[in-house]
């Protein structure tokens, strides 16, 4: 069976289910912990990168490595559910992303927060799919909108005070203090569920898409080695970029033919006859090359280039979840009244209007100008989410829909991750080739650098002082380059409303897909 709809196990009577207040409280403390863990380490990669004595383009596997662990555990889910319990698989990953934070936190080695990260990442990729589902069970049809407003503000605190308070932990304790946060959260909902949530056996032994899960893992696997590794080893210049881009592309193509001549794919080639369901996928995808990316270069901009204190860095960030707040508690209530497609253009307009913002910053830039940017973004987000999930699910079928929320997810992740590595791949690239173009023009024949005698490049101080000022300069050029060309990744994106139907009846599916931020 499928990891999705067909495999769901015995569903709770909820309108007899006891303690009901405890358990959301205890899943909405889950699911915090997991959104925490999205955005909490972003402003604490500079001190990682000195800690591990890695480039910038390493330290960023820190995040990639958590995002495409997740993306490949998000699509057996609905299976494991089924096949051990809801209660037992949910508790089980509580305790493993508590454990992978813990050892994250002590790790001395970059090769072992990589892999930490990762095993975090499978714990994590059941959190979000399994609060849902939990919610929507013990609560009452008439109640299910009431729980997920509730479960969604828990979700959006995520984003607002991961950034302040990673940057408070970092500056006044340690980087590892970001994920031992975790433990009193992962403690407080795993002996909550244990004691409160209802049991749920599972349906004993059932047949599980190997061949499929295979071929995705490897696929994405090997694509995201491919992004990488390939600046650190010259990319195709190199056998092992080679042999890995041949196994993404092998992996990802006998996954789609699998997937389109199996009896029981893991995930059902029906999903994309809906054009809405795979136009609104394909968004997913794009707007997820820029949910984490630009925070990851963000993070290092403020504390590098505009010298920002670590603590004050996550403040400044802080603004980005209040828009995205803002905007996704109007935006549910607008797409009911008028064409949801125009909300999410409008969302994609602000994420391009604020890169094209971010193309203009120096370290010069006021406070006051970086927040407004990443307010407009994070507003654009919130108008973007919840119409895009109106459009995608209204004319799917019910029996699709859990699926459908799994494959939005997949797709989120997927763009995470890839848009993480380009991003800090390119803005590698960029800086080193700028470099070299600013530096070809500083020498000692140079007139402009003879009414500056410190920076006479003829002496070893001054060559100093010239190579860290020129290297600066090219980071600025280098950061403006990489904001351009989130905008040509997020742009094409509207062509794809006008093949998207808009709904007869509007109304928020009863399963959705969380829009972490």
């Amino acid at each position: 069976m499928t990891a999705a709809t067909r495999t769901q196990g015995p569903v709770l009577a909820s309108d007899r289910v006891p303690h009901r207040a405890m358990i959301t409280a205890c899943i909405i403390g889950a699911t915090l912990m997991q959104a925490l863990d999205q955005t909490i380490a972003n402003v604490a990669l500079p001190y990682m990168q000195g800690s591990f004595s890695a480039s910038f383009d390493e330290i960023t596997w820190v995040l990639t490595s958590y995002i495409i662990a997740a993306a490949i555990m998000t699509a057996p889910v609905g299976w494991l559910a089924a096949r051990f319990g809801r209660k037992h698989l949910f508790i089980a990953c509580l305790i493993g992303f508590t454990i992978a934070s813990m050892m994250c936190g002590a790790a001395q080695t970059l090769t072992q927060i990589v892999a930490f990260r990762l095993f975090q990442g499978v714990c994590g990729a059941a959190l979000v799919p399994l609060s849902q589902s939990t919610l929507l069970d013990i609560y009452p049809p008439e109640r299910r909108a009431f729980a997920m407003a509730i479960w969604g503000m828990g979700v959006m605190i995520g984003p607002i005070l991961g950034p302040t308070l990673g940057g408070y932990l970092t500056d006044f304790y340690s980087w590892r203090y970001v994920f031992y946060i975790n433990l009193p959260f992962g403690l407080f909902a795993t002996l909550g569920l244990l004691t409160f949530m209802p049991d749920e056996r599972g349906s004993g032994p059932m047949r599980f898409d190997w061949v499929g899960f295979a071929a995705l893992g490897i696929g994405i696997g090997a694509l995201q080695l491919v992004l990488d590794r390939g600046q650190e080893l010259d990319w195709f210049s190199a056998r092992e970029i080679v042999v890995e881009a041949v196994l993404a592309g092998l992996g990802l193509y006998l996954f789609v033919v699998h997937m389109l001549s199996a009896r029981r794919p893991l995930i059902r080639p029906s999903l994309f006859r809906d054009v809405n369901f795979a136009a609104g996928a394909v968004m997913m995808f794009a707007a997820g090359t820029v949910l984490v990316s630009t925070m990851s270069l963000m993070a290092p901009w403020l504390q590098i280039l505009g010298n920002y204190p670590v603590a004050t860095a996550g403040l400044v960030m802080a603004p980005r979840g209040i828009g995205n707040f803002a905007t996704l508690i109007v935006s549910g209530r607008l797409a009911q009244r008028i064409d949801p497609r125009l909300l999410v253009g409008t969302g994609l307009l602000l994420m391009c209007w604020s890169f094209w913002i971010m193309t203009g910053w120096t370290p010069d830039v006021s406070e006051r100008e970086i927040i407004t940017a990443i307010i407009v973004q994070g507003a654009g987000l919130g108008l973007f989410f919840t119409p895009l999930q109106v459009l995608a699910f209204a004319t799917l079928e019910p029996a699709l829909r859990t699926e459908g929320a799994a494959v939005f997810s997949l797709f989120r992740n997927i763009g995470a991750a890839i848009g993480v590595s380009i991003t800090a791949s390119v803005l590698a690239r960029n800086t080193q080739a700028l470099h070299a173009i600013i530096g070809a023009a500083v020498t000692p024949f140079n007139r402009a650098l003879a009414a500056y005698p410190a920076l006479d490049p003829a002496h070893r101080p001054g060559a100093a002082l010239l190579a860290r000022i020129i290297d600066r300069q090219a980071q600025i050029v280098a950061y403006a380059d990489d904001y351009k060309m989130l905008i040509f990744t997020t742009m094409p994106a509207i062509l794809l409303l006008f093949v998207m139907r808009r709904p007869r009846r509007i109304g928020v599916p009863v399963e959705t897909h969380a829009a972490m931020d």
